[in-house]
C-alpha cells in the first residue's frame, strides 16, 4: 500500500464526510449556525486570502493574532520547560524534596489555569505578563510530574554501573540520569505545550489585545460566527503542528532502545 492511500486518503475522507454532515445539518436559512460553504464565503475575503492584514489596532488577520499568540505560549512554555525539567530532576534524585513538594505540587495542579488569571493580574498589572504567568503555570505540572518519574525509573543496573565505574556527579547526569529521562521529560514537554495552546486562546478572551483568544471572543460579541469557526479551524491546526514540533524533537533526541 502506497504512502498517499495509507495516510493521506483516509483523512481526507474523514474530512470530506465531516463537511458533508455539517453542511446538510446547517443547510436550512434559519440554523443557529453557519456550513462550511456560508464559512468560506464571509471569511473568504480577507481573512483566508491575506491572513496577515494590519488595519491598526486589533484589527489584524488571522495570520497576526496566532503570531501574537505563538509569541506568549513560547516564552510562557519554555519558562516552564526549564524551571519544570530542572526542579523534576531535583526531586526525582532526592527522597526528602520529593515527600516533602509532591503534596502541595499535587494540590497546585489541580487548579484551572485560568483561576490564576486573576492573581497574576493583580501583581502583573499587565495583560501580556499575566497571559504568560498562565501558560507557565499551566505547562508547568506536567513537565515536573514526568520528569521527576523518568528520574526515579532509572534502571537500578544502571546505578550499579555507575557506583562501579565510579561516575562523579556531572559524568553520572549526562551519562546516565538525562538518557534515561529523556522520554518522560518529551512526553510532560508534548502534554505542556498542548494544554499551553489550550490556556493562551482562553487568558486572551479575558485579557484583551491582540491573539487569537481576544479575536475569537470579539467577533462572539460581534455576531461573526463564521469568523469563529475559521479561527476554531486555525486553532486545532496549529496546535497539531505545536505537538508534531516536539513530538519531531523528541524523536531525535530519545536513544532509539528507548522508542516504543
Amino acid at each position: 500500500m502506497s504512502f498517499v492511500a495509507k495516510y493521506i486518503v483516509p483523512p481526507l475522507i474523514a474530512i470530506a464526510v465531516f463537511l458533508i454532515v455539517w453542511q446538510l445539518l446547517f443547510s436550512s436559512p434559519d440554523a443557529n449556525l453557519p456550513g462550511p460553504i456560508t464559512v468560506l464565503q464571509e471569511t473568504w475575503d480577507p481573512l483566508i486570502i491575506n491572513p496577515f492584514f494590519d488595519y491598526g489596532g486589533t484589527n489584524k488577520g488571522l495570520g497576526l493574532q496566532i503570531l501574537a499568540s505563538l509569541g506568549r505560549v513560547a516564552i510562557g512554555f519554555s519558562l516552564a520547560a526549564i524551571v519544570g525539567i530542572a526542579l523534576g530532576i531535583l526531586i526525582g534524585i532526592s527522597p526528602f524534596i520529593y515527600r516533602a513538594l509532591d503534596p502541595l505540587f499535587q494540590v497546585l495542579r489541580t487548579v484551572p489555569p485560568l483561576a490564576w488569571l486573576p492573581l497574576s493580574l493583580a501583581a502583573f498589572q499587565q495583560a501580556n505578563p499575566s497571559a504568560i504567568f498562565v501558560i507557565f503555570i499551566t505547562a508547568i505540572w506536567p513537565i515536573i510530574i514526568n520528569t521527576t518519574v523518568g528520574v526515579q525509573q532509572i534502571p537500578q543496573d544502571y546505578r550499579n554501573v555507575a557506583k562501579v565505574l565510579r561516575l562523579s556527579g556531572p559524568k553520572f547526569f549526562w551519562k546516565i540520569l538525562l538518557p534515561s529521562a529523556v522520554p518522560y521529560i518529551f512526553t510532560g514537554l508534548r502534554i505542556g505545550i498542548g494544554l499551553s495552546w489550550l490556556a493562551i486562546v482562553a487568558a486572551e478572551m479575558l485579557t484583551g489585545g491582540v491573539g487569537i483568544g481576544f479575536f475569537i471572543w470579539d467577533a462572539y460579541n460581534s455576531s461573526r460566527l463564521s469568523e469563529i469557526i475559521l479561527a476554531l479551524i486555525y486553532v486545532g491546526i496549529v496546535g497539531l503542528i505545536l505537538d508534531r514540533i516536539v513530538a519531531f524533537v523528541a524523536s531525535k533526541v530519545v536513544p532509539e532502545e528507548q522508542k516504543a
